[in-house]
């Protein structure tokens, strides 16, 4: 199965760049900010990978959430089975974990670092299309895949991938490309 970077390229409709070019403008949703006053941040960072998943690790660097990015739900189409890892796998940035199957295409959904899956989000089984809804909503009833567990290898990976500026860059480079 091909990556979801892979899947966008033959996927994308012609109107895409414009999407992307309007959603440079306006922030990624789900940023957060950490309080001034605050000497140490309880907000997680969150990364993105050149595949479009996205991870929020926890300030203790200790557990994360994974997803795939707003962009990619939105180039994706429909969204109509998701197939989720398993509780407990250990993974190494980049293996496939799981796979995303809208009306257009297929892809895998990868591991932006190294990590455990200690769960899953079984609420996409029943209802797939949350991951169009919310991509990048780690809460309750969002379109995140997994938590996992993070080590020290995990960690270093994480210093691979684009934060939210970054990424918003690439993304837009990516659909002038097309």
């Amino acid at each position: 199965m091909a990556s979801i970077a892979r899947c966008l390229r033959s996927a994308r409709p012609l109107g895409l760049s414009s999407l992307v070019k309007s959603s440079v403008a306006r922030p990624i949703a789900n940023v957060r900010i950490a309080r001034s006053f605050s000497a140490t941040s309880t907000n997680a960072i969150r990364k993105y990978t050149k595949e479009h998943e996205w991870i929020d690790l926890s300030a203790d660097n200790k557990t994360g959430v994974i997803g795939i990015s707003e962009y990619a739900a939105k180039a994706l189409g429909d969204v109509v089975f998701v197939e989720l890892p398993e509780s407990g796998t250990k993974v190494k940035a980049g293996d496939a974990i799981g796979a995303v199957e809208s009306v257009k295409s297929a892809a895998d959904i990868n591991a932006p670092i190294s990590c455990k899956i200690t769960a899953v989000n079984a609420l996409l089984e029943e209802k797939p299309g949350t991951i169009n809804q919310v991509p990048e909503d780690d809460s309750h009833g969002g379109g995140w895949i997994a938590k996992v567990q993070v080590d020290e290898e995990g960690v270093k990976d994480l210093e691979a991938l684009m934060d939210v500026e970054a990424y918003a860059e690439f993304t837009a480079a990516e659909g002038e490309d097309h």
